[in-house]
């Protein structure tokens, strides 16, 4: 279907504005130690908003994504753009770590989800001919929204405190996703870019059966791309939710420095994403997949190596990269399995996977440090074990994709 459809690539750099503002949540790591030094909160306290925040993302994926399949994509935005705004300017007001728990990691969380629904499963549905470069370049706006943050948080955070950098920020969102969410638009049914007709040799995966949430719960690949999704996610997640202190405790550098090393992780995330989606649309999901594991397991063993801020900052780097492909392909994958109509509630259904790894990444790092005096070389080695099991899962979707395209 081709006509007069509004301008896509207008509607992709408000997704990626958008998305970079609730991408702020990837520079958490920034704010974990003042908030540790201004209430006297341990790790393992702190670090349970960043889990809360990422455990609620996938359960409001799947209602925003369901109102946006229905209904459109643009009021959604604007509500999780209140409520993520909302939760930023709320931890500014932080005396306790239960109001830390339901501004940052309820009201944070909630909003970003309900965001996500939107930006991805509308924007990608404008890109059939692109669908893993779409999916990819979206999503990469979380990175860079990190990229951005840490270091101007950092700065923030040494002129005001942590508490006012929170309401500053707040506010800034809120003015930027509400702007760009006027320009969002419902991408049309069967959306095709004027001249393009899919190549015989990919008809078998941008035309797939449009499943609902009942048909993916019915099917035995959904579980597993579940797992693999979930694998992928710990090992990111884990470093994610801890690369400033470890730089600080292990590395032994100074907060600035740290946050530069956050924003490297950040900018390989985002990289990784438009890199692998596009990588994915040549060579394959599941292949691109396969080499994204196999480098999460070297680089995650690397870790439990690493003492020197250079080499520190190239495996920092190269966990973002990988981790930021995962990020990149999925919803890429979801579609080409499931169809692109239920795009929006399918992929909150995988992301539940996401969620799952919120909770045990940064907490796995967190009891491993605590139960050996600040050294994480269990918790990098579980999550170099998780790798394996990653390669695994991803033979047994690529030999089971070969047999429905036979």
């Amino acid at each position: 279907m081709s006509g007069n459809y509004p301008n896509r690539w207008l509607i992709l750099a408000g997704a990626v504005l958008i998305n970079m503002c609730v991408g702020s949540s990837y520079a958490w790591s920034v704010y974990q130690k003042p908030l540790m030094a201004m209430f006297n909160w341990s790790t393992h306290e702190v670090s349970m908003a960043f889990t809360i925040f990422f455990a609620l993302v996938p359960i409001a994926m799947i209602t925003g994504g369901k109102i946006q399949d229905r209904h459109g994509p643009k009021k959604v935005i604007l509500t999780g753009g209140v409520l993520f705004s909302s939760g930023m300017i709320g931890t500014g007001f932080t005396d306790s770590l239960n109001f830390l728990y339901l501004t940052y990691g309820v009201l944070g969380g909630l909003g970003q989800g309900t965001i996500v629904a939107c930006t991805i499963a509308n924007t990608v549905k404008f890109f059939p001919d692109k669908r893993g470069f779409a999916s990819g370049f979206v999503v990469s706006g979380f990175a860079f929204g990190a990229v951005v943050s840490a270091p101007v948080s950092s700065a923030l955070i040494a002129a005001y405190g942590v508490l006012m950098t929170f309401k500053i920020l707040g506010c800034v969102y809120l003015l930027i996703i509400t702007t760009c969410a006027l320009f969002i638009q419902t991408a049309p049914s069967d959306y095709r870019p004027a001249g393009w007709v899919p190549a015989i040799s990919t008809v078998k995966v941008v035309i797939s059966p449009n499943k609902d949430w009942r048909e993916l719960l019915t099917d035995p690949l959904f579980y597993v791309l579940w797992g693999m999704f979930h694998i992928g996610s710990i090992s990111g997640l884990m470093v994610i939710g801890h690369a400033s202190p470890i730089g600080q405790e292990v590395i032994k550098v100074d907060a600035r420095t740290a946050a530069m090393a956050v924003s490297l992780m950040a900018l390989g995330n985002a990289t990784g994403r438009i890199f692998w989606g596009g990588i994915s649309d040549k060579i394959g999901r599941n292949n691109a997949i396969l080499i994204i594991f196999s480098l999460i397991g070297i680089m995650m063993f690397t870790m439990t190596l690493v003492t020197k801020l250079m080499p520190f900052m190239i495996v920092l780097t190269m966990i973002g990269l990988c981790y930021g492909g995962m990020m990149g392909i999925f919803p890429s994958i979801t579609a080409d399995m499931f169809g692109p109509k239920n795009l929006g509630m399918n992929y909150g259904m995988i992301n539940t996977a996401f969620g799952a790894a919120a909770y045990i990444g940064p907490r796995l790092a967190s009891y491993f440090k605590e139960v050996n005096q600040g050294d994480y070389t269990q918790a990098f080695l579980i999550a170099t074990s998780l790798s394996i099991i990653g390669i695994m899962l991803t033979l047994i979707v690529r030999s089971k994709m070969k047999k429905m395209e036979a």
